[in-house]
Order: structure tokens, then sequence, then C-alpha cells
């Protein structure tokens, strides 16, 4: 079973960059699609962007599509979303999570790491 730790959030100003990490340990990564999500307060968990198994295909929310990119790192056991021309409706929790091959459902998820963009 894996466990994911996210970490690189912060306050940033409109305009600004972010990469946020996720390091995962316990499990085979290679074997796990990734997935980050964000919550908003007072809003439901939402899709941000995830990637396959090798890293050849990735999905973005069209909210941050051509902003944002997710990678991956196997032999590091990492994956990134690298946050550019950062919005202040971006602020939210974000989560990493990763794809049971299994279930195909996102079972394994950190605990959040929190980007603040001000105006």
């Amino acid at each position: 079973q894996v466990q994911l730790v996210e970490s690189g959030g912060g306050l940033v100003q409109a305009g600004d960059s972010l990469r946020l990490s996720c390091a995962a340990s316990g499990g085979t990564f290679s074997s796990y699609a990734m997935g980050w999500f964000r919550q908003a307060p007072g809003k439901e968990r939402e899709f941000v962007a995830s990637i396959s198994r090798s890293g050849g295909g990735t999905s973005y929310a069209d909210s941050v599509k051509g902003r944002f990119m997710i990678s991956r790192d196997n032999a590091m056991n990492m994956a990134y979303l690298q946050m550019n021309s950062l919005k202040p409706e971006d602020t939210a929790i974000y989560y990493c999570a990763a794809r049971d091959l299994f279930t195909m459902k996102f079972d394994y998820w950190g605990q959040g790491t929190q980007v603040t963009v001000s105006s």
C-alpha cells in the first residue's frame, strides 16, 4: 500500500509559479497512475491533473490547461505539479493521489498542501 506526502505549497502572488511535489513510499510507484486534486474552502474537491503509470499520458482540468503541468519520476518515486501563471482562484488545498491498478480508483491520498494565491 502506497503512502503519499505532498510538499511545496505556500503563499504566492498572482502570476507567480509553484511546484508541488508528492513523495511516494511503501508500494511499487510505477504501478500507480497519479493525480492531483484540489479543494477550495466551501467547495467540493475537484480534479486538477493526472498522469499515466509510464508518464506518457496526461490529462488536465480545463481550468488549469496550459498553465499547470504534471510529471513523474518513477526512479525517484515522485510526482510533481508545476503551476504557472497562478490565479487567486487556484487557492486551495492540493492533494496527491494514487490510482489503484485493479480498482481503477484513486484509493490512496496524501494529507494535502495549502496553496494560497493573493491578488
